[in-house]
């Protein structure tokens, strides 16, 4: 079993991904796992890194795949006794003028980017050494989606008590919801990838009070973040921010230094915590 510290990055074969694997071969003192859904993708990807002078390693990941997600897990588990740094990265967005039905968009929209992060975090999380990091990338459009919830809705997300179950039947929800047509009616804002992103920031503040009640002398920091609007396929051309400077922040919390008692649990945008 190998003592070298090991990355993981997942959906990282472009975008703000392929952008935060980068910065982590030039900074982190370890392994970096570049990680896609397509091993055709993730190797090109890993080469074109190899031509900067940067040594990323590969491992298939679907995150909307749960044998794929177990199999990194062992993976992890056999080679290095663990992780050192996760960064939930990967996400989907339809774009602004598919004509995909609205429930048909929030269920694939929820799938990936809540569930599947979920999914990662279940089986990934316990092996999380001590002075881990754990970043997921959300979005300010978790707030801006938050904001646009019903009173009784925005209480629920912003409560220091509620459970991972419950956030998971919310979600559910939501979907229902636009299924049978009502979400208006039931307080939900009209964005999918808002709600999905608002699942991802209250996930995280649930994980690390768990993490504080079970391993508080690990010192385990996890955080959400958003990385800005970026140029990528998914945001666009007309993005303010490169990928690299959208790394910035994401990067910042992978690499929080071991003496670092905070952020943990925050909403972080521009390497600041916000509120939520």
């Amino acid at each position: 079993m190998s003592n070298v510290p090991v990355a993981v990055v997942t959906g990282s074969n472009k975008g703000i991904g392929f952008a935060i694997v980068r910065a982590l071969c030039k900074q982190f003192p370890g392994d970096v796992y570049l990680t896609a859904r397509d091993p055709g993708r993730g190797q090109e990807a890993v080469a074109k890194l190899q031509q900067e002078g940067l040594r990323a390693l590969f491992h298939q990941l679907d995150i909307d795949d749960l044998q794929s997600i177990r199999a990194l897990r062992d993976f992890l588990k056999e080679k290095y006794g663990g992780l050192n740094v996760l960064v939930n990265n990967a996400g989907i967005a339809f774009k602004v003028h598919d004509t995909a039905p609205f429930a048909v968009q929030a269920e694939v929209t929820l799938k990936t980017n809540f569930f599947g992060t979920r999914n990662v975090c279940t089986e990934l999380l316990p092996l999380i050494k001590p002075y881990g990091r754990v970043v997921n990338v959300s979005s300010m459009v978790s707030s801006s989606a938050l904001g646009g919830c019903s009173q009784e809705l925005q209480q629920k997300f912003r409560s220091d008590t509620i459970t991972e179950e419950e956030l998971v039947q919310l979600m559910n929800k939501f979907v229902e919801d636009t299924k049978k047509g009502v979400h208006d009616k039931e307080g939900w804002p009209n964005t999918a990838y808002g709600v999905s992103k608002i699942g991802v920031t209250v996930l995280s503040r649930i994980q690390a009070r768990l993490l504080n009640e079970t391993r508080k002398g690990d010192h385990i920091l996890l955080n959400a973040c958003c990385p800005g609007w970026v140029r990528t396929d998914m945001a666009g051309p007309k993005a303010t921010k490169s990928p690299d400077e959208g790394a910035e922040t994401p990067v910042y919390l992978a690499l929080l230094p071991s003496d670092a008692d905070a952020p943990h649990g925050q909403f972080v945008s521009n390497k600041t915590v916000r509120p939520w």
